[in-house]
């Protein structure tokens, strides 16, 4: 009896937290239209003149000026608004599913089956975290700092044994004990195969070929990006019953510029994800509160050379900040870092919701929108390939020399379509 009434309080939770998405969702809607900005009205031209717009990459900009400019002007369209309103959009049916997320899908299975090799090595299988042991496992690894420029793979920490092997029933099936790859998987137009019981064969890499379409270009730029570069891309796999939280925190903690803020992510939907496979949960708006952290490269490691250090750290920004959030969740969930029975109560105080996904379906959001996932406790996989863009030094911004991820000398960010009018 007590079982079935703590399945019908998960399921009244679930209830409400879609509830409340769909809610908000329409409120946020409806509130960007009554306030979507008319360019085509010939009323209050002098008041025109005036009005500023409030992009979240470009910073203000007077209309008046950029409707008439004579050529690059800006001018930001309804889901531009939305987006700059409130941190993020969202895109369905973007991606179709036999042409892009199948061939994404099955690329990424060749990869696992060719290049990872647990246990094959005598080092330890790398895992993936991100709780309050996140600088335990990134903060001390050459593997995770190496995987910039290439493509790695990182197991869930439930799937290896204390020493670091692979559990045995994972012997059969590795891709399952995967939470993510990356950090590189856009780069390469095509790869090869390095198995030695076949010929060589080389397949196109659909991560690729997905990264540098016309319509990517085309969604970034029209939300204001002038010069978008592209530090990394990543693969999640979100295992069934073993894929853990992601807990809060904004993208640009990780993929920091100067003298802005410019990190811009896609999550793109490979399986339904769902409340409990572990979608996505946003907080609206919160992109307007200031970076809370930033992961850098410890000095004491990289300069001092003391290698008993780890060699990343998190800086807290807030105590410089003139405009300081309680955000007493960060690196955590509200309510706690143990996912519980309160925890979804705790979600929708705080002001998140949840964003259910179609395969298909891309979610955009800027790199100080507050976002995290839960656990996945169900038996189905929630599969996403996500990318991370900043704006390039042609737009005036730079990559900061302390974040983790460092190109080789020489080398750099993917560029979308190459050399571009910058607007």
């Amino acid at each position: 009896m007590a079982q079935s009434d703590e399945s019908n309080k998960y399921r009244n939770h679930l209830d409400k937290a879609r509830e409340r998405a769909k809610n908000e969702l329409n409120k946020l809607k409806k509130e960007n239209e009554t306030h979507s900005i008319n360019y085509n009205s010939t009323e209050g031209e002098e008041e025109k003149k005036e009005e500023i717009y409030e992009s979240w990459v470009r910073g203000c900009l007077n209309l008046y000026e950029e409707i008439n400019k004579k050529e690059n002007g800006f001018i930001p369209d309804l889901q531009c608004q939305f987006f700059d309103r409130n941190g993020f959009i969202i895109l369905r049916s973007f991606s179709p599913f036999e042409d892009e997320v199948v061939p994404m899908k099955a690329h990424m299975k060749f990869l696992v089956e060719e290049y990872w090799h647990p246990n094959d090595k005598d080092e330890a299988t790398a895992i993936f975290r991100t709780d309050q042991d996140q600088i335990k496992a990134q903060g001390s690894s050459d593997y995770f700092l190496d995987s910039a420029n290439n493509v790695h793979f990182f197991a869930e920490n439930g799937a290896v044994y204390s020493d670091g092997s692979l559990k045995a029933e994972y012997n059969l099936d590795k891709m399952a004990a995967l939470n993510k790859s990356g950090h590189a998987l856009h780069l390469a137009p095509t790869i090869s195969s390095p198995s030695s019981n076949s010929p060589t064969k080389i397949i196109q890499n659909s991560f690729y070929s997905y990264t540098n379409s016309q319509k990517i270009y085309d969604l970034v730029t029209s939300l204001g990006w002038k010069n978008p570069v592209v530090p990394q891309s990543m693969y999640i796999f979100k295992q069934p019953r073993i894929g853990g939280v992601v807990t809060s925190h904004q993208d640009s903690t990780f993929l920091h510029t100067t003298p802005k803020q410019s990190c811009l992510g896609l999550w793109l939907a490979l399986d339904d994800a769902t409340l409990t496979n572990g979608c996505l949960w946003v907080r609206p708006k919160s992109h307007k509160e200031p970076l809370r952290r930033k992961f850098k490269r410890n000095l004491d490691y990289f300069e001092i050379h003391n290698h008993s250090s780890p060699q990343m750290v998190f800086e807290d920004l807030t105590s410089s900040s003139s405009s300081k959030q309680d955000v007493e969740w960060e690196g955590s969930l509200p309510g706690g870092e143990v996912e519980n029975e309160e925890t979804i109560p705790s979600l929708l105080s705080a002001g998140f919701i949840p964003v259910e996904c179609k395969a298909g379906d891309l979610l955009v959001f800027n790199g100080e929108l507050d976002h995290l996932s839960l656990a996945n406790t169900s038996e189905k996989q929630r599969h996403t390939f996500q990318l991370h863009m900043v704006e390039g030094e042609k737009a005036g911004v730079k990559w900061s020399e302390s974040n983790w991820l460092q190109y080789p000398e020489g080398r750099t960010f993917f560029a979308l379509h190459g050399d571009q009018t910058i607007q």
